[in-house]
């Protein structure tokens, strides 16, 4: 257990918590100088982490590295359902070899933030998939409709007369057995999760637990700084990223968004970003200063010192001399994916990689940040492909084209 005495370790916990339900519970919890059970619950609905997910990793990691035990729930069961929390409308539950695949992409990213050493990893399928009908009705029981229907998102449907599907009513009230299950001191999640974790507080009450603190932290901005980060939207840095991409994706944000990354997505003090902040509004730091430090500090979180220190050179490189990158990556595409030495280009950008999906393909294209052979791409059309052809998208990816057999 840490040496780090249970006020300090409070202030420490602090940073990048939106709300802590409560502050005087968690207090005296750690006042007992036990290592406390700290849940995480991840629902394997996306195959890969983004920065923004990574915030409440952090926490969680901060709450290792004060000696206490982490506890992972993947929701392989409660995966099926589909969480509904901020959506209008019921989510398409997953496929169980979605939710296996994704699981497995969750365990190989998370080594990258937590000590795999001390993280535990548990299925809620364990308990949750072993129940019957008679233990769902008996769990149905701990709550009410009308305590279910005060969530923001199923008040809204029910008053616009939006289909509310039952299995939905239903998964909050899962989500907050699992606490049970582990017996949780502490519970962590973004905003959006809010209800479901103070469900699990109610849920311990009533079955003789001991409720615990719930603890949330912000939900980050994508790219565009309007959008919650998401890898569906195409606004999201991914944990995994190569240093340059990443980089140059922290280089694009509106400033209005440096001082919340800082604050959320770094390890630099608090008492440095308010200087930051406060050299911002009186023009003592130049935004694109304090913009190259936030891309350095984000990079190297995840990539190292040294990788950062060369993503940031290839940047300068680049686009401050509107120069290629020194390594542009050979992409292999099999000569039986053209037509008449052909193929679409939205599809041509998916093969590469450039693109995860043709509707991201595109939006890059009308946004006019597609080049070819470095000729600007004005519309999806069939693109005659030739060993060699260099694909740009935006100011920082590329890829050369090799045909194969």
């Amino acid at each position: 257990m840490t040496t780090v005495g249970p006020g300090a370790q409070l202030e420490a916990l602090r940073r990048g918590a939106v709300e802590v339900i409560s502050e005087e519970e968690l207090l005296a919890k750690l006042a007992r100088g036990r290592p406390l059970r700290i849940k995480l619950g991840l629902d394997p609905t996306a195959p890969d982490l983004h920065i923004g997910n990574a915030i409440v990793l952090q926490k969680l990691r901060q709450f290792q590295d004060l000696g206490h035990e982490a506890v992972l729930v993947i929701g392989d069961f409660t995966g099926l359902i589909g969480d509904p929390s901020g959506k209008a409308e019921t989510r398409p539950a997953l496929s169980p070899e979605e939710v296996e695949r994704n699981a497995r992409t969750y365990r190989d990213q998370y080594s990258l933030i937590l000590d795999p050493a001390r993280t535990r990893v548990v299925f809620n399928s364990e308990w949750l998939g072993k129940m019957k009908f008679y233990d769902v009705i008996k769990l149905a029981s701990r709550t009410t409709v009308h305590r279910i229907l005060e969530r923001d998102d199923f008040a809204r449907r029910y008053a616009d007369r939006l289909p509310i599907h039952l299995h939905e009513l239903l998964y909050p009230l899962c989500q907050a057995y699992d606490s049970v299950a582990i017996s949780a001191d502490v519970e962590l999640g973004g905003t959006d999760q809010k209800f479901n974790n103070l469900m699990g507080r109610e849920l311990q009450r009533e079955m003789g637990q001991e409720p615990q603190v719930v603890l949330l932290t912000p939900l980050l901005p994508g790219l565009d700084g309007v959008q919650k980060m998401s890898k569906s939207l195409g606004n999201a840095i991914g944990i995994t990223d190569p240093p340059n991409e990443m980089y140059g994706k922290v280089m694009s944000l509106p400033d209005g968004l440096m001082i919340p990354y800082f604050e959320s997505c770094t390890l630099v003090p608090l008492g440095e970003i308010r200087e930051i902040a406060r050299g911002l509004v009186a023009g003592g730091v130049h935004p694109r200063d304090a913009k190259k430090r936030l891309a350095r500090e984000i990079t190297a979180r995840y990539h190292g010192e040294a990788a950062s220190r060369k993503a940031e050179a290839e940047f300068e490189r680049v686009f401050a001399a509107r120069e290629r990158p020194e390594e542009i990556p050979d992409v292999e595409l099999p000569r039986d994916r053209l037509k008449g030495g052909a193929i679409r280009l939205v599809r041509l950008l998916v093969e590469l990689g450039l693109a995860d999906s043709n509707s991201e393909a595109r939006r890059l294209i009308s946004q006019g940040g597609v080049s070819l052979d470095g000729a600007r791409a004005a519309q999806d059309t069939d693109i005659g492909v030739r060993d060699g052809l260099l694909v740009q998208v935006g100011r920082r990816r590329f890829a050369r084209v090799r045909l194969t057999e």
